[in-house]
């Protein structure tokens, strides 16, 4: 789920387009919701291209997924799998009509529900890659970090969008790679890094 409305440049209104990949030109349709803002065209190609020498093969997850332009995106760019998480109804089924149509092999999955209870699952699978953008004023950002890294990949990458000249605040186990921002936008990927785990043994530390 986002906050605002589809942009002109994502194409007439109704709708945004995946731009890259073996889907490219597709038109995904924006039903008309409270709090649904697409990420832009211009955003999706910057992002995309910072991911793109580690995007085939990953297995992606696109947790708020709101009009599902990223991780169909994502799909559409050689992602081994997408799971696409969405709470409300009429947003989840257009996702999963869109998933029918473009994806009849089942790379790309849909799961209706709250997103949080999606990472509380304890069966849940890993991603190498997350997408990662809640409403703006629904306060969610310190559960979803919380929750987050058990169903990431050790070494995942992590996009966020946030308002403009702000920044959620993540743990230090994320380090900055990539930072943009719009007018009314500010967009950022993290890679996860472990830290060694360092122990006092007599004086000498160990890992």
């Amino acid at each position: 789920m986002k906050t605002g409305r589809a942009n002109a440049s994502a194409g007439r209104p109704g709708s945004v387009r995946i731009i890259g990949g073996r889907w490219r030109g597709t038109r995904l349709p924006v039903p008309d919701r409270p709090g649904l803002r697409p990420t832009s065209d211009r955003v999706r190609e910057t992002l995309f291209n910072w991911l793109q020498p580690v995007l085939p093969g990953a297995r992606v997850l696109d947790l708020f997924a709101g009009s599902g332009a990223l991780g169909l995106e994502a799909a559409s760019r050689g992602a081994a799998a997408a799971q696409l998480v969405e709470a409300d109804p009429q947003l989840a089924q257009a996702l999963a009509d869109a998933a029918a149509r473009l994806d009849p092999d089942g790379r790309v999955a849909v799961r209706r529900g709250d997103a949080l209870a999606f990472l509380r699952d304890p069966a849940g699978e890993r991603y190498d890659i997350a997408f990662v953008d809640p409403p703006f004023a629904a306060g969610l950002w310190p559960a979803v970090l919380e929750l987050l890294p058990a169903r990431l990949a050790a070494d995942a990458w992590l996009y966020v969008e946030s308002p403009a000249g702000q920044a959620p605040a993540l743990p230090a186990d994320w380090a900055l790679h990539r930072e943009n921002g719009t007018r009314d936008v500010r967009y950022a990927l993290y890679r996860r890094v472990t830290l060694p785990a360092m122990q006092d043994n007599g004086g000498i530390q160990t890992t």
